[in-house]
């Protein structure tokens, strides 16, 4: 469960992490009243649990506190990448010297979490380790033993830092991994943790805790509500279907949690990012496949759709019928590629064929996400169907 920013923020300061002074507001008026009260020029700040919210004009600043109240009036009700912001943080603008990248996380891969420490924050972490891959310094935890204060040391020295950095950075990183104990957390990052005034403040926050742990923290029930979830996943949750919206533009389907995964991984392979996981489950219906169909294709983002089939107690003839029931119904303009193999494929292929619907059907997995990046970048690289893209400055709050 990702836990909103204003909450995690709560519980930094309760561990002793300095955040910037502010408040929720869910009404204009009450963003122009925090402004007044703080008194000096505010960062305002959509409540939605995404990355890159500056980007996509979601954290914006303000001068006074009309400007606070005009620019909150802006973004409340306002559906940003699928979800509709209901809340806004209203936050002190501080002046920064300089920004850091720290967080925990689970690494999969060698089964135990790991710490990661970047003397640049501020910019997505995948972006530091495409960019600057030599800035990124990490450092496994055994969960046993727990972060030690020697290890988060050398987590900051080895990023060639001295000074009051070396003394205040392992702490916060410290304080971070008694957090991940306390709250069963599979993730808790600050990007960026800045450097102002000789302080270091948590700008941004970001946790999400292990859903199977939340029998331990009853006070993040209200969570579980649609206050964190987009309205397709909320639509999706109510149909029985696992999806998960993320930051790409081409959309995954597949029958299995597994399979979904590994269609994800080849498209991460070659260089895109998908816009959501969708589990089909075993022995899917006509009926959930149109139904999960539908709310793929309700995603604006989406330019191209991947449907990986991999029939086993799932028929392929099923799955053709749902497919084609939702295209005859949507219409949609965006291409629709498919994998089918299995039970039932011949009969399943043979229906999707006749039915009249605009299809690409391929035979293996990898030619699936292969036409299906190759198709996305010509759309993406034809100047008639860009979309604009935004060169305002990145602010931050």
């Amino acid at each position: 469960m990702k836990i909103p920013e204003f909450e995690t923020k709560r519980i930094f300061s309760k561990y002793g992490i300095k955040t910037p002074r502010g408040n929720v507001a869910t009404t204009p008026e009450q963003a122009e009243k925090i402004a007044s009260e703080l008194g000096r020029p505010v960062m305002i700040k959509a409540q939605i649990p995404i990355s890159g919210r500056a980007k996509l004009g979601a954290i914006l600043p303000a001068n006074t506190p009309s400007e606070a109240k005009a620019i909150a009036a802006k973004l409340l009700g306002k559906e940003i990448a699928g979800m509709r912001v209901k809340e806004i943080l209203v936050e002190e603008k501080l002046d920064i010297q300089h920004e850091y990248y720290l967080g925990i996380t689970i690494d999969r891969t060698a089964r135990t979490y790991v710490a990661i420490f970047s003397p640049i924050g501020g910019t997505d972490i995948e972006e530091i380790a495409e960019t600057h891959p030599e800035k990124i310094i990490k450092v496994h935890i055994n969960p046993f033993i727990g972060l030690l204060p020697f290890m988060a040391k050398k987590l900051v020295r080895s990023a060639g830092l001295r000074g009051n950095d070396l003394r205040a950075l392992p702490d916060v990183m410290i304080r971070l991994w008694k957090i991940v104990q306390d709250y069963d957390a599979e993730l808790v990052e600050i990007n960026p943790l800045v450097e102002c005034d000789g302080q270091y403040v948590a700008v941004d926050a970001r946790m999400i805790i292990d859903d199977n742990a939340l029998f331990r923290h009853p006070e993040f029930q209200k969570f579980t509500t649609s206050e964190v979830l987009s309205e397709r996943e909320e639509k999706a949750r109510e149909l029985g279907i696992p999806y998960v919206e993320l930051d790409g533009q081409i959309a995954i389907m597949a029958n299995g949690a597994g399979l979904a995964m590994a269609t994800m991984d080849l498209l991460h392979l070659y260089g895109e990012k998908p816009a959501c996981f969708l589990d089909l489950g075993g022995g899917v219906s006509s009926e959930r496949v149109r139904q999960a169909l539908s709310v793929v294709l309700s995603n604006p983002r989406v330019r191209v759709v991947a449907i990986n089939i991999l029939g086993g107690i799932t028929s392929c003839k099923e799955v053709a019928i749902g497919i084609s029931d939702a295209l005859r119904k949507l219409n949609p303009k965006i291409p629709i590629l498919i994998r089918l193999k299995g039970t039932d494929e011949e009969e399943g292929r043979k229906i999707l064929e006749e039915s009249g619907v605009n299809v690409i059907l391929k035979d293996t997995m990898e030619d699936l996400i292969k036409s299906a990046i190759s198709i996305y970048r010509g759309m993406r690289d034809d100047p008639c169907k860009r979309k604009h893209k935004s060169n305002s400055p990145r602010h931050y709050g």
